[in-house]
């Protein structure tokens, strides 16, 4: 699995941002939310899965508007473990916001509003996963040319299958 090959090799890497503790507290969150909705831990890392489809097209949509820069400074700026709106709509239209909950919730079983409200954490979560392959030497160059977490997640063969869901029980896996 690449996208996981890449944040692991960030963790160990000293010249980039991920850390363990940076990737137990993305599980930490994650499963306080499972615990939110009812402790279906399958159910909320498919609909981080789907999620991730819809991040990855929306990434790669602000590269090609503003470059890679541009892409690495929303990450910088909104890759988090707390609720934050201001994520989902800097990535995301109202009307595509409308169309992942409905893609989410018929997917998966969660209800609407539950989706809804899972969305200003998930995003966070996954753009600070992608976080993880910043380069702390030079981070004022900003770019997605120097984190490998995020190139491999942008420049996926395109199968449709994002692997967020699968690198969140890797990690939990490998941080045990």
């Amino acid at each position: 699995m690449g996208l996981f090959d890449n944040i692991v090799g960030a963790i160990n890497n000293p010249n980039q941002e991920g850390s363990s503790n940076q990737l137990s507290n993305i599980l930490n969150t994650v499963q306080q939310l499972n615990g939110n909705q009812g402790g279906n831990a399958g159910l909320t890392q498919a609909a981080m899965g789907i999620l991730g489809g819809h991040v990855r097209s929306a990434l790669q949509q602000k590269r090609e508007e503003s470059g890679s820069t541009g892409v690495q400074e929303i990450i910088n700026q909104f890759a988090g473990t707390t609720p934050n709106n201001n994520a989902v709509t800097s990535l995301f239209s109202s009307n595509q916001i409308t169309n992942i909950i409905q893609s989410i919730s018929e997917k998966t079983g969660f209800d609407t509003s539950q989706i809804q409200n899972l969305l200003p954490t998930l995003v966070p979560v996954i753009l600070n996963l992608l976080k993880t392959g910043n380069d702390t030497q030079n981070p004022e160059q900003a770019s997605t040319s120097n984190n490998n977490v995020l190139n491999s997640f942008l420049d996926a063969d395109g199968d449709g299958d994002v692997d967020i869901a699968d690198v969140m029980g890797m990690a939990s896996r490998f941080l045990k």
